[in-house]
């Protein structure tokens, strides 16, 4: 076993002990999953809260071209289901084979705030083939989110880019950016708190899950399968543990820790960062990959050409920590670069299974750019590099017409789902902790839920979920974490599949956000547990296709992220085209490739 995976497996989360037979090899057969005990039962309260709705009529509808479309109003408060409703989105792409066909196979994309119907539009072009024969693909955009009835936490753009504007950074680093993220945090939670209602008190991770099992019982479905990625792991732990009964198949991959996630006993007054540990994945992930640069050498890692990878990466972080650098191109314009936009665009890097080319591409651009005594044609070849990224990454950030709630969807459910500090002003110094336990990359994640401050966002779902986590469900859970995941931890797959009774842990040594696509032996456990509730062999690691410097990719990966106008003039992929990536949604918003003021 590699010194790495040994270190990783040994850090473990706090309290959790790793047992089990020793790590089996990645062609290990699957096995058909043995008779269990009887599963938990939903509750009589859950029970009563859904099955009292009637099952809702879709009126199906063709929609891009190769999907069908519908809507429908569902209960603001499953307490009170003859009330108020919200209108929610969905989607289906209809198996190939209707006349074989298991039933419908539910997709999340994660964030909170990802477009269900969006990654149920661009299932054929990540599925296996072999699940679009045989499943309905079926998408929902969640309560608040895309197609369905918008949370709405500012009356106006021009209000909601008041209070926004000091959130236009990958994350504070001067005081004065510190000051005003706070105060922008502040207006967004308290916005959300009063102008958002009565949807941001109404969004929460269990009440997606409640229209969720309404939905399933709509599609024609006796029990769910489900398919989440990313903050759609929360998602499908919620489901499998309020409705344990009512699983057929439920796989998460890049799994958050549902405790963790929410924040249990003496936890809920830590920052959320404190008890997921993204930042030491994230942290984990570069050191990683910096190490095995100086391994493979210049050769196949032109950093290494610099000197230790680590320490020149460091060099960078100093120079732009002490001073900003200023891109004044003649084609692209003046860009600033601080630290924090090079931490971000490491992490935007990270995501992907062949995040190295970029980490070795901005850090050797940055390094000589911040270099007085660099030749100057090196420079202007570094500044064009760093101009072309910054503004590409330009063109996917902002808010302007027409009105964008994707932080606002993404801070609903988080800031409902989860406890927080009670003060968004103890921020900084609980973000500066992070950074020490996690270089890099602490800071980052933990300003991401600044809004959700708890006596400034004051809304709260009383019908939240939380917990317990831990019944048996009616089949068992396919929980998978990638080793280097540089957002989901892998300790929060280990974790939670100890958590669950019913469950079986696969592990894959693969790098970027999520396992699914990155091998034929992750992608290939996942659909056939999917397809026929075949479980991987016990300890199974699968291993990715892409390895840092081993062999690098003749083109980057591309993930199936194109709007649904784009994917309709695509038309449908035809069985045994290449498949892309399956367009996870980041757990927190507006990673770009690189973030400039």
């Amino acid at each position: 076993m590699p010194r790495a995976i040994r270190s990783l497996i040994a850090a473990g989360a706090a309290g959790i002990v790793l047992a089990g037979p020793a790590i089996a090899p990645a062609a290990a057969a699957p096995v058909r999953t043995p008779q269990s005990p009887a599963s938990d039962r939903t509750s009589a309260v859950e029970a009563r809260r859904v099955d009292r709705v009637p099952t809702p009529k879709l009126g199906w509808y063709g929609c891009y071209g190769y999907a069908e479309c519908a809507t429908v109003r569902l209960p603001l408060d499953y307490d009170n289901p003859k009330g108020a409703t919200t209108e929610v989105a969905v989607l289906r792409v209809k198996a190939r084979d209707q006349k074989h066909k298991i039933g419908s196979l539910f997709l999340n994309p994660g964030g909170p705030g990802g477009s269900g119907t969006s990654i149920a539009l661009a299932a054929p072009y990540f599925l296996g083939d072999d699940l679009l024969d045989r499943f309905d693909i079926v998408g929902v955009d969640p309560r608040g989110v895309a197609a369905s009835d918008n949370i709405k936490c500012f009356r106006s753009v021009k209000d909601q880019t008041k209070a926004y504007a000091g959130l236009n950074v990958a994350f504070p680093w001067t005081r004065a950016e510190e000051k005003a993220y706070v105060a922008s945090a502040k207006a967004v939670g308290k916005g959300c708190s009063t102008t958002g209602k009565p949807l941001t008190g109404a969004a929460s991770t269990a009440e997606v899950a409640r229209d969720m099992d309404v939905l399933r019982r709509a599609v024609g479905d006796k029990k769910l399968t489900y398919l989440g990625f990313s903050y759609g792991s929360a998602l499908g732990q919620y489901y499998a543990n309020m409705f344990p009964d009512r699983v057929r198949a439920l796989v998460i991959d890049g799994v958050l820790n549902p405790n963790a996630w929410i924040g249990q006993g003496n936890a809920r007054h830590q920052l959320q960062e404190t008890r997921l540990r993204s930042a030491d994945g994230a942290y984990r992930a570069l050191h990683e990959i910096l190490v095995r640069c100086a391994e493979a050498g210049a050769e196949q890692c032109t950093l290494a050409a610099a000197g230790d990878p680590v320490a020149t990466y460091e060099t960078v972080a100093k120079r732009l920590r002490k001073k900003p650098a200023v891109i004044d191109d003649p084609v692209y314009g003046q860009f600033t670069v601080g630290y924090a936009d090079f931490i971000g665009a490491s992490l935007g890097a990270l995501y992907s299974p062949y995040g190295w080319t970029d980490i070795v591409g901005i850090t050797e651009e940055l390094l000589m750019l911040t270099d007085p005594a660099a030749a100057s044609a090196a420079r202007a070849q570094a500044r064009t590099a760093l101009a072309r990224r910054a503004v590409q990454a330009r063109q996917q950030r902002g808010y302007d017409f027409p009105y964008d709630n994707g932080l606002e969807t993404f801070l609903t459910v988080d800031c409902t789902d989860a406890y927080h500090p009670t003060d968004a002003g103890a921020w900084p110094a609980l973000a500066a902790a992070e950074d020490r336990r996690a270089p890099y990359f602490g800071r980052l994640w933990a300003w991401g839920t600044a809004p959700c401050a708890r006596n400034t966002w004051t809304v709260r779902d009383e019908d939240a979920y939380t917990g317990p986590f831990n019944r048996r469900t009616s089949a068992p859970v396919l929980v998978v974490g990638n080793y280097w995941d540089p957002a989901t931890n892998y300790q929060g797959a280990v974790s939670s599949a100890a958590l669950l009774p019913n469950s079986r842990l696969l592990s894959s040594d693969s790098w970027g956000h999520t396992a699914y696509g990155t091998s034929d032996c992750a992608t290939g456990a996942i659909d056939a547990y999917l397809l026929k509730v075949k479980l991987p062999a016990k300890g199974t690691v699968c291993v990715g296709d892409a390895q840092p410097f081993v062999e690098v990719p003749e083109a980057p990966d591309e993930r199936a992220t194109a709007s649904k106008s784009a994917l309709a003039q695509r038309g449908e992929p035809g069985r045994g085209e290449p498949k892309r990536l399956p367009p996870v949604v980041a757990p927190l918003p507006a990673l770009g490739t690189l973030t400039v003021r």
